[in-house]
């Protein structure tokens, strides 16, 4: 399996600030592999909601999450504040890849990045469903250059 690339802080969009809990940290003192993928859910869904296409309480469509995966090149630990960036690598019909880089607070290159493939479905029925308008006229904004699913 070969290894990414890491990723610059300025390829992803959306940047927001991830503090650490003391609870974070596992037993060899660094946030446990774990706590990344509630930091990529919380990057995701919080753009979402404040992009205000993300009614997780009541609307009609919702993102499940299908596929994760992510890989990690240095270490974070609490206290440290981690900066989350976000992108879109592909939409498709009724799918969105969201890649995710977490950043040491003065970091340049990724400590960790990954990524989270949500499909996109019905609440009521839990069937995939095309991906409203004004969810992929907000992600369009923050889709990779040149990735599938313009």
């Amino acid at each position: 399996m070969s290894r990414p690339e890491r990723q610059h802080r300025n390829s992803y969009h959306a940047i927001r600030p991830i503090t650490t809990r003391w609870m974070d940290n596992d037993v060899y003192a660094h946030v446990n592999n774990v706590v990344y993928y509630a930091f990529f859910d919380t990057v995701v869904n919080a753009y979402l909601i404040q992009q205000k296409v993300l009614d997780y309480a009541a609307g009609e469509v919702i993102g499940l999450v299908v596929e994760t995966g992510c890989h990690y090149f240095e270490p974070v630990a609490f206290p440290d504040t981690v900066y989350g960036g976000l992108r879109v690598a592909h939409m498709g019909s009724s799918s969105v890849r969201y890649e995710v880089g977490l950043f040491r607070e003065d970091g340049e290159l990724a400590a960790a990045q990954g990524h989270f493939v949500h499909v996109y479905v019905d609440r009521a029925q839990r069937r995939p469903t095309p991906l409203p308008a004004a969810l992929r006229q907000v992600l369009s904004g923050i889709l990779v250059p040149g990735a599938a699913g313009r």
